[in-house]
């Protein structure tokens, strides 16, 4: 018997299938002061603690998506490491606000698979919750996942394709953000005299900046997260694939154009659920991304007069600046620099 893990392929899955992941993860300050290092992300509530202690946080929580990086990292030596790609999210709640000293771990259930047309591949759909030590649930959601097959010549199973919602009830957001003194938000450390009034559905913004990925920058990331997948980070394997070169992270591109999004967004300071994603093309290092985000809609959240739901179409693009929004042509495909397809709440005080 081997005692090194080769990873689950395709054929390993099967629905219904709960999977308890490997090493819990302190977060430390440190985290997030690499994190901040990697993407330069302003947002005033997870930067500092004098201004979230003033809203009502006891400090200031770690960044929504590093908290999604740790517990996605989590699961990648049993889910995905043997992927070609991931493709999608949806589903996904911020529950709990986690803070330097909290721990995560993660569980993954198999929801859904189905063998692609190619006989080689197939595609696994999981719903990963993350916890702290005290068992308190902070993030849940759902991702699908390409998968090479071991043996190209097994026969493929039934499909099973999970219905998954089109987006979050609002209703269902706002649990990671205590009840908030809006007074005390100042506009002027926030950087953003713009309020939840202030965005109206369609509305469209170009974030401007653009941020070019480094070879080291997107290998430290990938690694802070403890994520495994083989297409990051063996040069030797990826060299002799389709792309000849290791592929960025998709979750480091969802950081960057969150990131950049703070030009336009600055008082969005949580991502409160995720409707959707979709990784349209891959990222190398040496690309620089740019993005740019629209207005979907703007919700009410019951009992709550100090924050709105914004729902954002966040887009990423490579090489490509956003002045004139690009998304699909007029066939509806995407266009050609667009990386990312990303449906998100993010909440903003009133």
């Amino acid at each position: 018997m081997t005692k090194t893990n080769a990873g689950n392929f395709f054929e390993d899955f099967y629905v219904g299938q709960v999977i308890r992941h490997a090493t819990p993860r302190t977060v430390t300050t440190g985290d997030v002061a690499l994190y901040t290092a990697l993407y330069g992300s302003r947002f005033a509530v997870q930067s500092s603690d004098d201004f979230a202690h003033a809203l009502g946080y006891d400090r200031a929580p770690v960044d929504d998506l590093l908290t999604f990086h740790i517990v996605f990292g989590k699961t990648v030596p049993d889910i995905s490491l043997n992927a070609v790609a991931n493709l999608g999210y949806a589903g996904g709640r911020f529950l709990a606000p986690v803070y330097p000293g909290d721990t995560l771990s993660a569980v993954s259930e198999v929801i859904g698979k189905k063998e692609n047309s190619n006989g080689k591949t197939g595609v696994v759909y999981v719903r990963s919750t993350g916890y702290t030590a005290d068992g308190t649930e902070v993030l849940d959601y759902v991702r699908w996942v390409m998968v090479n097959k071991r043996d190209a010549d097994n026969p493929p199973p039934e499909p099973v394709v999970p219905e998954l919602p089109a987006a979050i009830d609002p209703q269902a957001l706002g649990n990671a953000v205590p009840l908030l003194d809006t007074a005390s938000w100042d506009p002027d450390l926030s950087g953003s005299t713009f309020r939840f009034g202030d965005y109206a559905k369609g509305e469209k913004i170009d974030h401007v900046d653009g941020m070019t990925v480094e070879e080291a920058e997107h290998q430290i990331a990938t690694r802070l997260y403890q994520n495994t997948a083989k297409v990051h980070f063996n040069q030797h394997t990826e060299g002799q694939g389709r792309f000849g070169k290791r592929l960025i992270y998709g979750g480091h591109v969802i950081s960057l154009a969150r990131a950049l999004s703070f030009n336009g967004l600055g008082n969005a300071f949580h991502v409160a659920g995720i409707n959707g994603g979709r990784h349209v093309a891959p990222l190398f290092s040496g690309d620089t991304v740019y993005s740019w985000s629209e207005v979907l809609d703007a919700a009410e959240i019951e009992g709550r007069s100090d924050v709105g739901a914004l729902r954002m179409r966040l887009v990423a693009t490579k090489n490509k600046p956003c002045a004139d929004f690009p998304l699909k042509d007029a066939e509806g495909k995407y266009e050609d620099g667009v990386i990312l397809d990303f449906d998100y709440w993010a909440l903003m005080p009133k």
